[in-house]
């Protein structure tokens, strides 16, 4: 079962959808008792950096969160808007982000980006794994993801980066530390590709 977070900004139901589509129960919550018996989480979202952080502490879901994840190591995978918000904080606001892993959510570089890649980066594009890990496994070098995404993850730790992406320059598009896992990528709207990613992430 994997228990998805709804805290008001997230894409929640296509994250349903695709679990559907491949077999896997999942359930939306808001209830900080259902977070402390989950055996995995997803953490959506979407919109700007601030406002999700505002609103999933608004939730009261953060401390369960902390216990669940932190120090009882249950698979967390974050995505898009959560994933970044896994950092210590973003370029496009003010707000301290969870901390859980660290690096910083950093504005694409306009200056090493040139005319023919527009910001935000919309679209199709393929991942290069930086390490093994079974989040990935059976996705070869055609495996394509959907982006949309103005701002992008930057470790502060080289093991950390999961995989890199090239727009303009190479970028972290999935990070991982310990049982924590993100991506910048929407395994949700990626076809077959986003399947394997989530069936991956249920083998976990």
């Amino acid at each position: 079962m994997i228990t998805i977070i709804d805290y008001g900004a997230g894409n929640i139901k296509s994250i349903q959808n695709m679990l559907k589509k491949i077999g896997v129960p999942s359930k939306l919550t808001n209830s900080a008792e259902e977070v402390l018996t989950a055996e995995k989480l997803i953490l959506p979202g979407v919109g700007h950096f601030d406002y999700g952080i505002q609103q999933l502490r608004n939730s009261g879901l953060i401390d369960c969160l902390e216990k669940r994840v932190l120090e009882d190591k249950v698979p967390l995978l974050g995505i898009c808007l959560g994933a970044q918000m896994l950092g210590n904080g973003s370029e496009e606001g003010c707000e301290k982000g969870l901390g859980w892993i660290d690096m910083d959510i950093v504005h694409f570089d306009t200056n090493r980006i040139n005319k023919t890649h527009k910001v935000p980066n919309m679209g199709w594009n393929y991942i290069n794994p930086a390490k093994d890990s079974v989040l990935l496994r059976g996705l070869d070098q055609q495996a394509r993801f959907y982006f949309v995404h103005t701002y992008h993850m930057k470790p502060n730790k080289k093991e950390d980066v999961l995989s890199y992406t090239t727009y303009g320059y190479e970028f972290s598009s999935a990070v991982s530390s310990g049982n924590i896992y993100g991506v910048q990528f929407h395994p949700e709207k990626s076809h077959k590709y986003g399947m394997q990613l989530l069936k991956n992430f249920t083998a976990i």
